[in-house]
Parts: C-alpha cells; sequence; structure tokens
C-alpha cells in the first residue's frame, strides 16, 4: 500500500493544527467560523492585507469607546458664553489696565477698549455653574459637563491654530486626533469607517482637508468626509447590471492582483485594499447607518430637524448617534466654514454672530447629549466642543471682539469624566488663562486617557523619531476625571 503521506518520516502521521482538525471533522463548519474570527482579528490573515484597522487593545482600561468632536469654527467667545467677568462689565468702555503688560496692537490696531457682554447668565442645575441665554437649551445639561476655562493655544491665526488643535502642531502634515486614535485603537465597527467628518454645507473651515488628515500615518488612518443630503457618502449603490456575486468576484480579483504588487511598508496600496473591502462591506450596511426615516418624529423634532435654523447641524448630531452606536471610533463635525457670516469669527458684531451661530447649535447639541444620556451611550461616548482660540475682552470695530489664543473655554462631556465642573480659570477681564492652565497638548492627552490610551506610548516612528500627538509635552487633566 502507497504511502501518500507528505511527512519526511513517513512512518509518522502528520501533526495537525486545531484548524485542520476542525476543517476535517463535522463538515468543516468549525473550521470555516475559526478561520473568519482568525482572520477578522488579525491573527489568521495574510500580513500582506491584514486589515490595518482591526480593534486593538488600550494600553489600559477605557472610559470611553468613542467621540464625537464638535469644531466651533472661527472661535467662540467665552465671555458671551461660558466664562462671565463682572469686571469687563464694571469697566466697560475703558482700556484695558497696562499691568497686563500686553499691547493692544497685538490684537487690533485703533481704539480697543473693554467691551462688556450683553448677554444675560444665569446659574443652572445641581452644579450652579453659570450659562448664558445664547445658549439656554445646553444649559440644561451642564451637570454632564466639564467646562475647562483655562485653555490657552500658540497661534492668533486661524489655519495654524486649527492645526494645533486637531494635530498638536502649527503646520500641515502631522496626523489629525481623529488619526491618532484610530491608529491606536483600530475601528469597533467593520462595515462603517473607524473616522467619520461631517462639514457645515457652506463650506470647508479654513484649515481645510489637514483637519481630518492621517499625515506620516497609513493614509487608511485618514477621515472619511460625509456630504451633505440624504446620501451622505457617495456611490453606496450598486451598478444596476452587477451581482452581488459578480461584485464580490471582481474585488477579489483586484485584491489578488493589487497583493501582486504588495511590497512590505506599502501603506498606501495596502490602504487601497483595505478601502476597497471596507466599500463593499459599507453598500451593505451604510445605507441603513444614515437613514434617519425611521427616527421617531420625538427625535426628529429633539434635534431640531424640522426647523430650518437647526436642521443642518441637528443632522449631523443625529448622525453623529447613530455612527457610534454602531461601532464608529470617532465622528468630527464642524459648525462653521464658508462665509465669515457661517462661521464663529465675529470681529464686527458679536452679539449677532453669536445668536446666528449658537441658534443653529445650542438645540442639536443638547438633544445629542440627553439622547446618548437615554441609550446609555454618554458613559462610552466622549463628546468634546472645541474651537482654535476665544476671543477678547477688548473691543473690535465697537461691536466685535478680536481672537485670543491666551484663555478660553473648551468643554468635555461623558466618557469617564466628571459633570457640572468648572475646572480652571482666567484672569478677571478673562484675556488670560491664569489657574491650572491647559495647553492643546493637555486637552489631548486627557483626551487619549480617557480612551485607555497612555499619550506617551501612542507613537509612530517618522524619519527616525517616535513621533506622538503631544510632542514632548502634555499632562491628563486630572481634575475633571471621574
Amino acid at each position: 500500500m502507497k504511502n501518500y503521506s507528505l511527512s519526511p518520516f513517513p512512518h509518522f502521521p502528520l501533526a495537525r493544527s486545531r484548524r485542520e482538525f476542525l476543517c476535517q471533522a463535522g463538515g468543516g463548519l468549525g473550521g470555516l467560523a475559526l478561520s473568519w474570527l482568525l482572520a477578522r482579528d488579525g491573527y489568521a490573515a495574510d500580513q500582506r492585507s491584514a486589515n490595518p484597522l482591526a480593534a486593538k487593545q488600550p494600553h489600559f482600561p477605557a472610559k470611553a469607546k468613542s467621540i464625537i468632536f464638535m469644531f466651533m469654527v472661527g472661535g467662540p467667545s467665552p465671555l458671551d458664553l461660558f466664562d462671565p467677568k463682572p469686571e469687563v462689565q464694571k469697566h466697560h468702555g475703558q482700556p484695558l489696565p497696562k499691568s497686563f503688560g500686553m499691547p493692544v496692537s497685538q490684537f487690533t490696531k485703533g481704539d480697543t477698549p473693554l467691551l462688556a457682554s450683553t448677554r444675560k447668565f444665569k446659574k443652572h442645575g445641581r452644579s450652579g455653574l453659570e450659562v448664558s441665554d445664547l445658549m439656554p437649551q445646553l444649559a440644561t445639561c451642564v451637570d454632564d459637563i466639564a467646562f475647562i476655562r483655562s485653555c490657552w493655544c500658540t497661534s492668533t491665526i486661524h489655519a495654524p491654530a486649527m492645526y494645533e488643535l486637531h494635530s498638536g502642531r502649527t503646520l500641515m502634515g502631522f496626523p489629525s486626533l481623529g488619526a491618532w486614535v484610530t491608529y491606536g485603537l483600530g475601528s469597533a465597527s467593520e462595515n462603517l469607517p473607524a473616522y467619520c467628518v461631517m462639514l457645515q454645507p457652506e463650506g470647508t473651515p479654513e484649515g481645510g482637508a489637514p483637519c481630518w488628515g492621517a499625515g506620516f500615518l497609513p493614509p487608511v488612518h485618514q477621515g472619511t468626509l460625509f456630504r451633505k443630503g440624504s446620501s451622505p457618502i457617495l456611490n453606496l449603490q450598486r451598478p444596476a447590471d452587477m451581482t452581488l456575486e459578480q461584485q464580490r468576484r471582481t474585488l477579489d480579483l483586484i485584491k489578488q492582483m493589487n497583493e501582486v504588487d504588495l511590497a512590505p511598508g506599502d501603506t498606501e496600496l495596502a490602504a487601497r485594499i483595505s478601502t476597497y473591502e471596507l466599500a463593499f462591506r459599507m453598500q451593505q450596511h451604510a445605507p441603513e447607518a444614515v437613514n434617519l426615516s425611521k427616527e421617531s418624529a420625538a427625535t426628529r423634532a429633539a434635534y431640531g430637524l424640522e426647523e430650518k435654523r437647526t436642521t443642518d447641524f441637528g443632522t449631523r448630531c443625529l448622525l453623529a448617534r447613530r455612527l457610534v452606536e454602531r461601532g464608529v471610533r470617532f465622528v468630527q463635525l464642524y459648525s462653521g466654514g464658508g462665509p465669515l457670516v457661517t462661521q464663529w469669527d465675529a470681529h464686527d458684531d458679536i452679539n449677532g454672530n453669536h445668536e446666528n451661530m449658537c441658534g443653529r447649535v445650542d438645540k442639536p447639541i443638547a438633544a445629542l447629549l440627553k439622547d446618548l444620556k437615554h441609550r446609555g451611550l454618554l458613559d462610552s461616548t466622549l463628546v468634546v466642543w472645541a474651537s482654535e482660540f476665544g476671543r477678547t475682552p477688548m473691543s473690535q470695530g465697537g461691536k466685535g471682539r478680536d481672537h485670543n489664543p491666551y484663555g478660553y473655554t473648551m468643554w468635555l462631556a461623558g466618557g469617564g469624566v466628571k459633570g457640572g465642573v468648572a475646572y480652571g480659570a482666567t484672569d478677571e477681564f478673562g484675556l488670560h488663562a491664569v489657574k491650572d492652565r491647559v495647553s492643546v497638548h493637555d486637552f489631548h492627552a486627557t483626551i487619549l486617557h480617557l480612551l485607555g490610551l497612555d499619550h506617551e506610548k501612542l507613537t509612530y516612528l517618522h524619519n527616525a523619531r517616535d513621533e506622538r500627538l503631544t510632542d514632548v509635552a502634555g499632562r491628563v487633566i486630572e481634575g475633571i476625571l471621574a
């Protein structure tokens, strides 16, 4: 009898792995399941085409699993929103005291006296935190929010300040926060992008695509841009004359051909292979994720979808909730972009500008926080409200305010954050952060910490240097952690 064994020792049976055993036992069903699970997790995948967005373990147990990052383009005024300053009211029309040691010409030319806020502040919630009448709906959520009143950055110019807030540097070419998060944690969803970006319909923020780019990280980590309208993701429908089986065979052939040319370290081609596969899965699952028609009338009304002023940002907030509900890791929303009248850059008329911009976002943001909390998602979702800088206590043009990078407010909610907290402080005029100052690197380090990532260990070798989001700085803001 012939011996058909492939073993170099024909008198001994071949050793069999668990996978081989399962494949040859029970009709192979166990092996099919095991192979799929191992490939999904990256253990049995071909290393040339292993999923670069496979879910990864954090450095330590995380409080948050996903982020909704809301960026207010142009620089809102904390003095008119979250950080009342009685001294500015008292000294309205007077020059900033010389003891502050900052020439007024650093901000604007000409006469720039202090400008009192016309807004009414009230205490809200059990915490008694003050919010102005520009944000009446958000004011009902203060017990879930940690206001950081002592933020500062290094640039007074919009685009560099946007790059700093998004990537930790004032220059283009560095990975955005969302890219670092997906690089560190991968994706929790197999059928949707790990990092989604939704812009304001009026236009793109001044910083542009580098604000959600991957920089020197593999391109697969850049944000996926959602469009306006009922089909935010383009080309989700399969060609009418192609069956699902035909499309699958076509993609398999393209993948095999790409892998022939895929060299070690070719991250661009690897990203393209991964993108084709994700696009195929998205055709099956994304239409349901972005379909808001099945949301209840009460939910649509809460987000302001039926009101002209709030429908755009409300739609983005509701989509953000649906996306994190389905495992999307990072969702980035923009309020502001395009013409000056559709962003927070209030040089000419602080009241007119902020009444318009707050009216667009106040109701949707409050609805988002309450909806996440009602669904049990706020504990695992970190909500971020941020901007590139704040605005001065001095006037510009009589009724406006100029850029202020030296002291302003951003806030966090959910995802392991202590609610009902006002952390840090600016001086009596709201110009400089003076107590518990928080840099952009500190802000980023805290966000990564809440996701279970050590900002000093999350590194990527680039140009012979272990780069990181926080460069060589950054501390976690312990005072706002739950």
